[in-house]
């Protein structure tokens, strides 16, 4: 990467951008790191494509930096891009919906195979329990956000193809497996509860409260709540989500099913999850490796 360009940009962020000096020397340091990053690999401006970004976002973690200075390397390149765009230098930005890594902080812990069984085996002695074991069960099964649970309709379920139909984020529908403990819990549900709580009228949705409404959130939260306390977990509906996409990584699935599986519009969110099960790997292995230690 040539001075005069980064002369080029910092003259940009300074005249165009208005930010002070102690920003623009920040950003022309992270940019230099990052093609210092690019060196090694024998490559130069014309590799700025988000493969290498979400490398270089990859070596930044694994060497300790702080989410802050990630953020602000991000900032950084996406100003850099855009400059480059400006200039007619690229066609395309490689930033475009680059995920912030403030998602990596607020990650839940993934339960371990052995503290799902667990839970998953819980009985309840509740009136909701075949309603609520089937909820968890796909929840698990399918990686499924709280509010795409319960907001599953019975139209949605193909129980031949083993698969059913999800509106997720921004009205985006997506097809997702189901396994079949799940699928037969779901049909114990709605042969032996669900007609009582519907109480003979007629809804459109799989999961209903004894009102024969719809399942809110917060009732959805309570009854997980209540499967952890027996199990001795924490566990929430996003902690069985991160759970799922750990678990199908640590099986060898592959980033892009995984990402049609979880709805992520960027793959660049699903990465996420490779660094969590590169870290639990690594645990494994230092406690049990008889050279490790």
């Amino acid at each position: 990467m040539s001075a005069e360009l980064l002369d080029s940009f910092a003259a940009y962020l300074t005249v165009e951008r208005g930010l002070s000096p102690n920003t623009v020397r920040s950003y022309i340091l992270d940019l230099k790191g990052f093609f210092d990053f690019l060196g090694e690999q024998g490559k130069g401006i014309e590799a700025l494509e988000r493969e290498e970004i979400v490398g270089y976002i990859g070596r930044l973690r694994e060497t300790g930096h702080a989410g802050a200075s990630i953020s602000r390397f991000i900032s950084s390149v996406k100003g850099f891009s855009r400059f480059l765009l400006t200039s007619g230098s690229i066609a395309e930005d490689p930033t475009e919906m680059l995920v912030s890594p403030k998602i990596w902080e607020r990650l839940p812990k993934a339960l371990s195979r052995e503290e799902m069984k667990r839970l998953l085996a819980v009985e309840l002695k509740t009136n909701a329990f075949v309603r609520d074991s089937a909820m968890l069960e796909l929840l698990y099964a399918s990686g499924l956000r709280a509010s795409e649970i319960i907001s599953l309709r019975i139209s949605d379920l193909d129980f031949e193809a083993g698969f059913f139909r999800v509106t997720g984020k921004g009205a985006k529908e997506r097809i997702v497996p189901m396994n079949r403990r799940a699928m037969e819990k779901i049909r114990k549900y709605m042969q032996e509860l669900r007609p009582q709580l519907v109480k003979g009228k007629s809804s459109p949705y799989l999961f209903l409260s004894r009102r024969g409404l719809p399942m809110t959130r917060q009732r959805f939260w309570q009854a997980l709540k209540e499967f952890g306390e027996q199990a001795g977990l924490e566990v929430t509906p996003h902690s069985i989500r991160h759970s799922f996409a750990t678990h199908l990584l640590e099986g060898g699935a592959d980033l892009r099913s995984l990402q049609r599986m979880l709805g992520h519009s960027d793959i660049a969110t699903t990465q996420i999850y490779t660094k969590v099960t590169g870290e639990r790997l690594k645990k494994v292995y230092m406690e049990h490796h008889p050279r490790a230690k």
